[in-house]
């Protein structure tokens, strides 16, 4: 079984933009069971600017696109350095990809980064990809790493993508005002729904629910299920990767 795992900035970080030491622990544990028990794991990673916004001591996440970039530069160092010290203690080697949408849309750089995917996944190593955003800029930004990680797992002919998120799933209304909304468990076609992803973005974040709805419609037209559900228990993947239906499904289209 091949997954793709992506983590949001909301997860990992307190709202200060500090680590969630907790949560980050747990996260790595749990992925490098998954791992150990024969599961290949791509994981995408966002949390480069919430992090270095954090380290550097700034309010919030950078507006401007030159603080932004700053923010990342020293974010990424960080997170890859914690990255490699919690799964080394599990003795995985991670390898660390960052791409911007020109990876995807040029035709050379599209093939040399999916051989680069494919032999790390070869070599057993445990790929950790995030948007290069110390060079993207507005006009060349992937947008999301919802986005990226739809692009990463119909490229690595993935059998799931889990999006790891800072709420349980799709709901027929945004939770945080209507107490009436209901949590959607399957969703067989994402068309049916994509008005539901009207959210909001959080602070650190760049993601709401319409870049999940869109990952969604890109996987499963590509015959790939993809699941959204909360980080607050990591322990979740256990259930997800032994076909358990937890937060949302959004189930691929049958060809």
């Amino acid at each position: 079984m091949r997954m793709v795992i992506k983590v949001g900035t909301s997860t990992l970080t307190h709202k200060t933009g500090k680590l969630n030491i907790r949560v980050f622990e747990e996260l790595t544990k749990v992925i490098s069971n998954l791992k150990n028990s024969g599961i290949e794991i791509i994981l995408v990673s966002s949390g480069a600017i919430g992090m270095g916004a954090g380290k550097l001591g700034l309010p919030g996440r950078p507006a401007d696109i030159p603080t932004k970039q700053a923010a990342a530069a020293v974010g990424q160092s960080e997170l890859m350095y914690m990255y490699d010290k919690f799964f080394g203690e599990y003795n995985h080697t991670v390898a660390q990809m960052l791409l911007t949408a020109n990876d995807f849309e040029d035709e050379v750089k599209h093939e040399n980064l999916t051989n680069t995917l494919v032999r790390l996944l070869e070599l057993g190593t445990l790929p950790i990809i995030n948007e290069n955003d110390t060079v993207s800029t507005a006009e060349l930004s992937i947008g999301d790493n919802d986005t990226l990680s739809a692009l990463v797992a119909i490229d690595a002919k993935a059998d799931m993508l889990v999006l790891i998120s800072d709420i349980e799933g799709l709901y027929t209304a945004d939770p945080h005002k209507d107490k009436n909304a209901k949590l959607i468990s399957v969703v067989e076609n994402v068309d049916e729904v994509l008005s539901f992803g009207e959210g909001t973005v959080s602070v650190l974040g760049t993601g709401g629910m319409a870049t999940k709805l869109q990952a969604a419609k890109l996987v499963t037209e590509a015959g790939i299920d993809m699941i959204i559900v909360s980080g607050a228990d990591p322990g979740a993947l256990y259930g997800i990767a032994e076909g358990e239906i937890t937060g949302t499904l959004f189930s691929k289209r049958k060809k």
